[in-house]
């Protein structure tokens, strides 16, 4: 009995049929999304042997995420989200189509190439946000966390599988086979839209343009829950994100062996797996904000003696369990936004979500390299492990909200907005079609 309540939830399966519909289309859209990406890095790389374009892959993802994603969160909060997400769906479809033609018929130049994935990326910016308004409607509040788990194990498994099955369809049928298998992952991402009923957002509507950014703002400089969950991952992310140092690491401790350093982003995304696999231990339990911080502080432990050891061995049990902790955190953060944002604004707090776990991570390689070429590999880690809990104990101790925040309590909704309505409420019988 104790195992099975610590295995993950899947109620939220069971219960809601558009939950199910809206999961199983993002499984397979998560996969070619990464399939694609391993062939965006390899066309590139073929093009131009250059390692500053592979990088600028990177820039181009997330700057049209950072750029739009607020002003995004507002339309969001404006117009039917299902609506949105459809439209947001569809642009990403067609630029995976492209990308394909470009494959089959003859590459375009890299700047083309980049500016299709930049293209993408800016219906990304709007889509992600939009989905993520649709759990706290599709399901209970008691079944929030567990859907947010499901979410996870989809994303840990495309991130683990989806680029070995990508890097073996590229050597089997080259690049557009990979695009193509992308664009047609989106016709179940189609599926899951399609099953949604509408999803118009409750309460006043966002004002138009910067006004409604600054409005989802203020929301997040008044909530103290959600801007110290918001701010406890970047902390985590900007103090102690420890890719960027994996190269320098495995060159000062285990000889530069190319085999070991595939294993240091294996061995979090099997923690990652794990923790997933075995959500039900913390989905269930009643304070999502202590779950969060304690996953947060052991992050940056497990981070810190991951530099300090040795051992090969020893330093991926230690990032396993920082891919665990790391699991506990975002599911636990995204549960309190989901939870203590009014309807109102969610798409907005979304967009903002969205930002910190894209920019946090970014900024934090880029300083974890700073310091290692300033210091050492082991300096990095070691250091941004021990500030990561530092400032992890110092939200804690400064914002008892997020402490006491839970699944049972809701702040009040700004005033001018509604309350939202009981999960289920504007949905069709279970197992009908809106």
């Amino acid at each position: 009995m104790v195992v099975r309540r610590a295995l993950v939830d899947v109620t939220p399966l069971r219960s809601s049929p558009a939950f199910r519909r809206l999961w199983i289309g993002g499984v397979f859209s998560g996969f070619g999304s990464q399939m694609a990406l391993v062939a965006v890095m390899f066309q590139v790389w073929e093009m131009t042997g250059s390692t500053v374009w592979t990088g600028a892959v990177g820039l181009a993802q997330a700057i049209p995420l950072v750029v739009f994603g607020l002003f995004a969160g507002s339309i969001i909060d404006r117009t039917d989200r299902r609506t949105f997400y459809l439209i947001a769906t569809t642009g990403q479809a067609v630029c995976a189509a492209l990308l394909a033609v470009q494959g089959f018929f003859g590459p375009l130049p890299v700047g083309g190439v980049l500016a299709l994935v930049a293209a993408q990326s800016c219906f990304v910016a709007g889509g992600g946000p939009a989905a993520r308004t649709f759990i706290p409607r599709l399901l209970p509040r008691s079944q929030v966390a567990a859907g947010l788990a499901l979410n996870r194990i989809s994303f840990q498994a495309a991130m683990l599988a989806g680029p070995a099955l990508g890097g073996l369809i590229l050597g089997w049928l080259g690049v557009a086979a990979c695009y193509l298998i992308d664009a047609i992952s989106f016709g179940l991402a189609f599926y899951g839209a399609f099953g949604l009923p509408p999803m118009r957002p409750e309460g006043e509507p966002a004002r138009p343009g910067l006004q409604g950014v600054l409005d989802g703002l203020g929301f997040l400089a008044r909530s103290r829950p959600v801007r110290g969950a918001l701010l406890t991952d970047l902390a985590a992310t900007v103090l102690s994100m420890p890719v960027s140092l994996f190269p320098l690491i495995n060159a000062e401790r285990f000889g530069g062996d190319p085999r070991t350093l595939g294993l240091f982003l294996s061995a979090i995304a099997v923690g990652g797996v794990i923790s997933s696999v075995f959500s039900g231990a913390f989905t269930r339990l009643p304070r999502p904000g202590l779950v969060m911080l304690a996953g947060s502080a052991s992050w940056g432990v497990t981070l810190a003696l991951f530099g300090l050891s040795a051992n090969p061995w020893l330093g991926l049990a230690c990032l396993a369990l920082a891919g665990a902790a790391d699991t506990l955190a975002v599911v636990s953060r995204s549960t309190i936004v989901q939870l203590h944002t009014p309807d109102a604004l969610l798409g907005r707090v979304s967009a903002a979500e969205q930002i910190v776990g894209q920019a946090g991570p970014d900024v934090g390689n880029m300083r974890g390299g700073l310091v290692a070429g300033a210091t050492s590999g082991t300096a990095a880690l070691v250091s941004g492990g021990l500030l990561c809990v530092a400032a992890v104990v110092a939200i804690s101790v400064t914002a008892p909200e997020l402490r006491r925040s839970g699944t049972a309590g809701h702040e009040e909704p700004r005033a001018g907005t509604a309350r939202r309505p009981r999960a289920g409420s504007d949905l069709p019988p279970a197992g009908g079609q809106p």
